[in-house]
């Protein structure tokens, strides 16, 4: 059987830029959207001046340049949009994980003058030191790529930073729900420490797939 060929190059392009770019779905179709009409405007000047517009459309890509002439650019302006993307997930669930670092610390033992369990209280401590660190970066890189984009470069590490800071953000989250629901059992304020899982367990929910498509942009994106 004959494999069916497209009739029109700008669809072609179109579909081949969308499968190879990655990043957050929103500014991913405004990219192409924009690139394809630029692309229809040029090649409807050319079919205005007398070019078929098999031909037309030809000379617009190379006008705009190819697939792989174009892509780098691009998926460096998708990597920098998901970035921006998990440091506003991280810079969200900071508070919820001081929060239960709040919670875990006024909670504790019936018999034991409020002393928290020993391994509430490094979960405590890890989500905070976690949560501080991640807001950061996150903070950095919402600055970087905001106001300060228009005077300073972004650096290029700083989206792969900000991508393992939500990884780590979000392993955090996953190892300590189980922690606190067990330490839960061994307190008397057990609700706090029930509602600090619960934060934690929100939390990862939100970051987790973020922070894996900010990993997977970063590769993808130039060096």
């Amino acid at each position: 059987m004959t494999a069916q060929v497209s009739a029109d190059p700008i669809a072609d392009y179109e579909a081949a830029l969308a499968d190879v770019l990655h990043g957050p779905g929103g500014p991913k179709a405004r990219m192409i959207e924009e690139l394809r009409d630029g692309l229809a405007d040029t090649a409807e000047a050319h079919v205005r001046e007398g070019t078929p517009y098999g031909q037309a459309a030809r000379l617009a890509i190379r006008e705009f340049g190819t697939v792989e002439e174009i892509a780098p650019a691009a998926q460096r302006e998708l990597t920098i949009a998901q970035a921006r993307h998990t440091a506003r997930a991280v810079t969200l669930t900071a508070p919820f994980l001081i929060a239960c670092w709040y919670l875990a610390r006024t909670s504790g033992f019936p018999d034991a003058a409020g002393h928290l369990p020993r391994m509430a209280r490094m979960v405590a401590v890890s989500l905070a030191g976690v949560a501080i660190v991640a807001a950061l970066l996150a903070a950095t890189l919402l600055a970087a790529t905001g106001a300060l984009a228009r005077r300073l470069p972004t650096p290029r590490r700083l989206p792969l930073a900000v991508a393992w800071a939500g990884t780590t953000t979000s392993v955090a989250m996953a190892v300590a729900t189980p922690a606190l629901a067990v330490a839960a059992a061994l307190t008397a304020d057990w609700p706090l420490l029930a509602l600090a899982g619960a934060l934690s367990a929100a939390s990862h929910a939100v970051v987790a797939g973020s922070a894996r498509a900010s990993r997977r942009c970063a590769r993808l994106g130039p060096a």
